[in-house]
């Protein structure tokens, strides 16, 4: 048996808000009335508005999701990606190495302090 990751599904406060931020670096995404969404690889991101709004604001240091993180194959298609934040005007961390693996990667925080990270593998 070989599994995957089929979709995640992010709960965000403000989804049109939201998606204008995710568009920046993920390209249109398809709407619908409950949810927006991208094809991610083989994986399919949705953002869907939050069920309760009175949710404390999300930390990554909680119980649950830490942080996503988008895989690139070339330090070339990281640095375009970190150009198209710096257009978007995206505060990130810039390319750094991860002290670990010692492989580059940057990351910046979404509207909802959700944790993104586009790795190099």
């Amino acid at each position: 048996m070989k599994l995957y990751v089929d979709h995640i599904v992010i709960s965000v406060n403000n989804l049109s808000q939201s998606v204008k931020f995710y568009e920046k670096f993920l390209g249109k995404a398809v709407k619908s009335k409950w949810d927006a969404s991208w094809k991610v690889g083989q994986t399919k991101l949705f953002l869907t508005s939050a069920y309760k709004k009175n949710a404390k604001v999300f930390d990554k240091h909680n119980y649950g999701l830490n942080h996503i993180a988008f895989g690139v194959s070339s330090l070339s298609e990281l640095e375009k990606i970190e150009s198209i934040l710096n257009k978007a005007k995206v505060k990130h961390s810039g390319i750094s190495k991860d002290r670990y693996s010692k492989k580059s990667f940057l990351w910046f925080d979404d509207l909802d302090k959700i944790r993104l990270e586009f790795y190099l593998r």
